[in-house]
C-alpha cells in the first residue's frame, strides 16, 4: 500500500444517506468505528432547508475541512431526498477538493440481507427489490465474492444496479429492501474505505432513481 493510501485510510470520512422517510449523516474520525458520529432525522415539510441546517449543526467547518473522503447513497429512495443529498455531497466534494464515492441504497443493505438469510456461498447471487406503488418493482442483483469458509469477511458485488422490472423471476432468490439507518450508514463508509483505488470525481456522481417522481 502506498504512503498516500495509508494516509487516506486514517483521515476522517463523511457519509450522507437517505431512505424513503429520513436523511442521515455519519462522520468517522478514524478507522475505529467507535469514533463514529451519526445523525438521523425523519423528513418534514421543508426538507431542502432542513437538510442544510442540520448538516451545518452536525459537523463544524474545522472538521469538514479535514474530511479526506465523502461517500453518498444515490438511491433508490425518496426521489427528492436522493437528489438533494447528491447535490450536497457533490458541492462539498468540489469545495474541499476531496474524492466522492457513491453506492446504491440496495448495495448498502446487501451484506446485511445476505448474512440474515445465510447466503455465504461464493458466486451465489440474489436480488433485492422494492415494490412500486403502481405496477412492477425496482430490483438490483448482488453476488457473493468469497469462498464459504470466509464468512467473517463477507464481500458482495453489485452485478445489476437497481432498475425497473415488470416481474420477479421465480427461479431467482429475491429479498425485499429493508432500510436500517445506522447499519447502512456504517456500511456506506466501510465500502468507501475499501474503494481506495476507484474514487470518483464529484462530476460523475448522479442520483439513481429509475422512475419518475410521480410513481
Amino acid at each position: 500500500m502506498t504512503h498516500n493510501l495509508k494516509r487516506r485510510l486514517n483521515y476522517p470520512t463523511l457519509g450522507i444517506h437517505c431512505t424513503d422517510n429520513s436523511f442521515c449523516f455519519i462522520y468517522r474520525k478514524s478507522r475505529n468505528i467507535e469514533s463514529d458520529k451519526l445523525f438521523v432525522k425523519q423528513f418534514d415539510n421543508d426538507l431542502c432547508n432542513n437538510l442544510i441546517f442540520e448538516f451545518k449543526k452536525f459537523i463544524s467547518k474545522e472538521n469538514l475541512k479535514k474530511v479526506n473522503k465523502i461517500s453518498v447513497s444515490i438511491g433508490p429512495a425518496n426521489f427528492n431526498a436522493s437528489r438533494l443529498i447528491v447535490v450536497l455531497a457533490r458541492t462539498i466534494s468540489q469545495q474541499i477538493n476531496c474524492p466522492l464515492d457513491s453506492f446504491s441504497s440496495f448495495e448498502l443493505m446487501a451484506k446485511r440481507i445476505a448474512s440474515k438469510n445465510n447466503i455465504f456461498t461464493n458466486k451465489q447471487s440474489f436480488w433485492i427489490y422494492k415494490k412500486l406503488k403502481r405496477k412492477g418493482f425496482i430490483a438490483g442483483k448482488y453476488e457473493i465474492c468469497h469462498d464459504e469458509e470466509n464468512i467473517t469477511d463477507l464481500v458482495i458485488r453489485e452485478k445489476v444496479a437497481p432498475k425497473v422490472v415488470k416481474e420477479l423471476e421465480n427461479k431467482e432468490l429475491f429479498f425485499e429492501a429493508n432500510y436500517d439507518n445506522q447499519e447502512d450508514l456504517r456500511e456506506l463508509l466501510n465500502l468507501a474505505n475499501k474503494n481506495l483505488l476507484n474514487t470518483n470525481s464529484w462530476v460523475k456522481v448522479l442520483p439513481l432513481y429509475p422512475i419518475s417522481p410521480i410513481n
